[in-house]
């Protein structure tokens, strides 16, 4: 029984509006331990009838047996089955895979039709000494002969161990020597097997030839058989399908056997993910700087990771809260004189002059010139790159004052620390300097009215009265020390003995004093009276002197409003929310922060993210472009392996694992 036989098979090929045919009513009968030759000129249809004889292509008419099967019902995936078992192609331009050495592409077949690497070793090095390549077993395809090639491509169908051998101009591309020892070997190979070549040149391989067949404008004028052949049986090869770990080894194996490939895909990889990152990054860090760039009307220290905390029953804080509080994980420090935070002091003399935020000294880590403060007159000044000191800083006093010009005491700069940020200026004081300056802050939160013979007077604000108070060392509890100017507010009456009472409200606490005025001092009595330099009598002419103690009922309260600032602030979600757990108000300072310029920036914010991923776009498909041509020399590999035995969905498989390795 014929291993192949052709009924009036024809082959058509379709492109737009025109038929043309392959070869037209082919009939055709093949047998094992045939040397079939194929010959006539171009364009006759040898290659085409060669293709459907070895699955390579479809037919359109007739009928085609394999071992007395018909196959007009076959489907793609009956074909890759019939090549499997039946066909060891052979082609014109080898088909190598160019990368690998000869070794590997050997077996490749063997791997492709699941063998195992332990049982792969034997076979290949043995076919590779039946074709003569032993001494080039590990060297590249693409350092091959012509002549060593076509061995290598004989010797990858000779593995396979098919029945059939389809050889397509197998000596086209090679020199007489050559082409001689080529049909010398397909010849040997032939009497076990089936062999069919095509060639225009038979008298090469006349003295081989058991058939000669002759084609012309597609069609057999010649059928003629040479030689007598034994009639052997023949058995399709066994395979089986390639197992998982050996299709990810194929496809590690793939991505990195081309240096070149590798690199221009790794360096085109790098740029795009590069762009995306470092674009990203910048977007978020313009956005960050906007953020902290913004303002709020009621604080000035803008710190993005300071948490502002007050108790929702507006009770003062104990220490059993600050206990509470120091628990939390990834709080920097607890500021217990919050309200010093959000003010701006003056420190001078006549050579400085510093405006100044106040900070505790237990923030001071390390100090760029001098020591820290070992008296309460002692304090650390935190400067920037652009301010400018001398030496003589360290040996003279400065006089610090609040933003009401408020003088509040004269220090001495013990050391001096070296800040982050190139604008700021901080003064790093201890609890005591903290406390006296706390005291002349709580005022400027709180609405002051001073109730003075049956009129009522605002604080700082009332255009009838415009007055301050201020603690005085020389004054008795209870009694209040004005100037002779009040006079005038007492109906014509002078103010002496007179009855004052001083009432201080704001958010958490509301207290009054009532005194009476048992001292007037006049320009002359000012100095000593108050113990404050005559010079300065004009600045303190509408002031209100009173007893510390008084002045502390007042304005020197506990705590109640204190700031925390956030360690790392990748983690502020997680450190607010544990904060929230207990019964405080929390603002963070991040989330109520305006943006100057608001709009502008998110106008700007929509046009930058619009530009990145305009250019985003842009670059993926400079880089898609840049991938498909480096990846399209893949194409020779993946037809190959096609032709080799790998069924559609393996192909897709090894490219998928490889396309997800790069």
């Amino acid at each position: 029984m014929s291993i192949i036989k052709l009924k009036s098979v024809s082959k058509f090929y379709y492109s737009k509006k025109n038929v043309t045919s392959g070869f037209s009513k082919i009939n055709l009968e093949l047998n094992a331990g045939e040397f079939v030759v194929i010959t006539g000129e171009s364009g006759s249809g040898k290659s085409t009838l060669l293709n459907v004889i070895s699955g390579l292509d479809t037919y359109e008419e007739g009928e085609m047996y394999i071992n007395g099967l018909e196959t007009s019902h076959y489907m793609e995936e009956d074909y890759e089955n019939y090549r499997r078992k039946y066909i060891g192609n052979i082609f014109q331009n080898f088909n190598l895979v160019n990368s690998y050495t000869v070794y590997q592409n050997i077996e490749l077949v063997l791997l492709l039709n699941g063998y195992d690497k332990k049982e792969i070793k034997k076979k290949v090095l043995d076919v590779i000494k039946t074709v003569g390549l032993t001494k080039y077993k590990n060297t590249k395809a693409s350092k091959l002969s012509g002549g060593q090639k076509q061995r290598v491509a004989i010797a990858r169908a000779l593995v396979k161990d098919t029945p059939i051998i389809v050889a397509d101009e197998p000596t086209g591309n090679l020199d007489v020597k050559s082409a001689e020892s080529i049909m010398k070997l397909l010849y040997s190979i032939s009497k076990e097997k089936l062999v069919v070549i095509v060639t225009h040149n038979y008298e090469q391989v006349e003295k081989y030839a058991t058939r000669k067949i002759t084609m012309h404008d597609g069609k057999i004028i010649l059928d003629k058989k040479i030689k007598e052949t034994k009639n052997i049986e023949l058995q399709p090869s066994n395979y089986k399908n390639i197992k998982l770990f050996y299709k990810w080894f194929l496809a590690f194996r793939n991505t990195f056997n081309i240096k070149t490939k590798f690199i221009l895909l790794l360096i085109v990889y790098l740029v795009l993910t590069l762009f995306v990152f470092s674009g990203y990054s910048s977007l978020k860090k313009i956005d960050y700087d906007n953020s902290n760039i913004g303002y709020h009307p009621l604080f000035s220290d803008l710190s993005s990771n300071r948490i502002i905390l007050n108790k929702k029953d507006k009770s003062s804080f104990t220490e059993e809260d600050f206990d509470k509080l120091e628990k939390i994980k990834n709080i920097k420090s607890i500021f217990k004189n919050d309200l010093v935070l959000d003010q701006i002091f003056s420190l001078y003399n006549g050579k400085y002059y510093f405006n100044t935020k106040i900070k505790s000294i237990n923030e001071v880590k390390k100090l760029k010139e001098g020591n820290m403060p070992t008296n309460d007159n002692e304090i650390v000044l935190g400067l920037s790159k652009y301010d400018w000191y001398e030496k003589d800083i360290f040996e003279n006093e400065l006089a610090l004052n609040n933003d009401n010009g408020i003088e509040i005491g004269n220090y001495k700069i013990s050391g001096v620390t070296k800040l982050k940020n190139e604008y700021d200026t901080i003064l790093y004081v201890n609890d005591e300097t903290f406390n006296k300056i706390r005291k002349y802050i709580n005022i400027n939160y709180s609405d002051v009215y001073l109730h003075l013979n049956n009129s009522i007077y605002k604080y700082n604000t009332d255009e009838r009265l415009y007055y301050q108070i201020l603690p005085n060392d020389k004054v008795d509890n209870g009694t209040a020390l004005v100037s002779d100017t009040f006079d005038t507010y007492c109906k014509g009456e002078f103010c002496l003995n007179k009855d004052i009472e001083i009432e201080s409200k704001n958010l958490y606490y509301e207290d009054n004093v009532n005194l009476k005025i048992k001292k007037v001092f006049s320009k002359n009595s000012f100095s000593k009276k108050t113990g404050i330099d005559k010079d300065k009598y004009d600045e303190y002419s509408s002031t209100i002197f009173i007893s510390n103690d008084d002045y502390n009922k007042l304005f020197l309260k506990d705590t109640y409003q204190i700031s925390m600032f956030i360690d790392d602030m990748k983690k502020d979600k997680d450190t607010l929310a544990e904060i929230k757990k207990y019964d405080y108000n929390v603002y963070y300072m991040k989330d109520m922060m305006r943006e100057a310029n608001g709009t502008i920036n998110g106008v700007l914010k929509v046009i930058r993210e619009i530009l990145f991923i305009i250019a985003i776009v842009i670059l993926f498909f400079i880089s898609y472009f840049i991938i498909r041509i480096i990846l399209k020399s893949r194409n020779t590999y993946f037809s190959t392996i096609r032709t080799l035995g790998a069924t559609k969905r393996i192909s897709r498989c090894l490219l998928n694992i490889e396309l997800f390795i790069d």
